[in-house]
């Protein structure tokens, strides 16, 4: 079991990593986070108690329990294995709980190498938004051996409201992609609706009235729901970038395990046009984009 001894060490400050830190100081754990260009502000954590340093190693000197909270694959990657990374710094015993969404098939062979220099892994991505990263309310999707989930848990317990061991190592990475696949999946076809029905003539009243009050109601449509009324996207602050990525990263994990993906290409391309015509979006800007496009034809 973790104890308020153990020092925490946080790699990725920014949207989902600020609450997640922020929520680990409430709960009395120091903290040791990593400067980077991609962070939030910190000062706010600095006068909680946290401390700074400039460099993986760092992190792997001073930690007991480093959370990863990056983008994706490469960025994992970077800091696992580049010079001044985790691998070749980190003290036997450490606990590594990676909550990034990456390729299940690194997720393996980080875990291992991880391993083999004596330090333990968990892959427990997250799903829900900023808000409630800061509210210390977020799902964790955790991959690895149940009794080193026991032992992390009160930890995770300080930044997540629902946690759930969903299967050995990969197991957090590959549930979270599906999980993406879905939401992402209702977002794109919502999106193309509300530019069909705008082009179309239906106000978005009528619209959100009648999808709201039958099968297209949930939590994806309310997330749109402000952007398509008013324009306000700041309930669904995700970018085109990540969702182009996250998409990617089904459809890569889909065709290794042999599962059919046709609608979840279509999908793909669909944010991978987004984030071609822009290139800093957020998810329900898709639907501008979208509206754009039709005028054009």
């Amino acid at each position: 079991m973790t104890h308020k001894t153990d020092k925490i060490g946080i790699i990725g400050v920014g949207l989902m990593g600020h609450g997640i830190a922020a929520n680990i100081l409430r709960h009395g754990y120091p903290l040791v986070l990593l400067d980077h260009p991609g962070n939030q502000p910190v000062n706010d954590l600095i006068e909680q108690g946290a401390t700074q340093v400039d460099t993986p190693a760092l992190i792997a000197r001073h930690a007991d329990i480093i959370i990863l909270c990056v983008t994706g694959t490469p960025q994992v990657q970077d800091v696992i294995y580049r010079d001044d990374g985790l691998l070749q710094h980190i003290k036997p015993g450490t606990i590594i709980i990676d909550c990034s969404t990456a390729l299940p098939a690194s997720t393996l062979q980080v875990a291992q190498d991880i391993q083999a220099a004596g330090a333990l892994f968990l892959d427990a991505p997250m799903t829900r938004t900023p808000k409630e990263a800061a509210n210390g309310r977020l799902n964790l999707l955790v991959g690895g051996d149940a009794a080193l989930f026991e032992r992390c848990k009160p930890l995770m317990q300080s930044y997540a409201e629902h946690i759930t061991l969903v299967g050995p190592i990969g197991s957090g990475h590959r549930m979270k992609l599906i999980h993406n696949f879905v939401s992402l999946g209702f977002a794109a076809v919502l999106i193309e609706a509300s530019a069909c029905a705008q082009r179309a003539g239906v106000t978005p009243e009528v619209l959100m009235e009648i999808l709201s009050s039958g099968g297209g109601d949930g939590v994806v449509l309310q997330r749109l729901r402000p952007f398509i009324e008013s324009g306000d996207d700041s309930g669904f602050r995700f970018s085109l970038a990540n969702a182009l990525k996250d998409m990617t990263y089904y459809t890569t994990m889909a065709h290794e395990a042999g599962a059919l993906h046709r609608t979840a290409e279509a999908i793909r391309q669909t944010y991978e046009h987004g984030h071609q015509a822009k290139p800093q979006g957020t998810v329900p800007e898709l639907i501008s984009v979208l509206i754009d496009d039709a005028s054009m034809h």
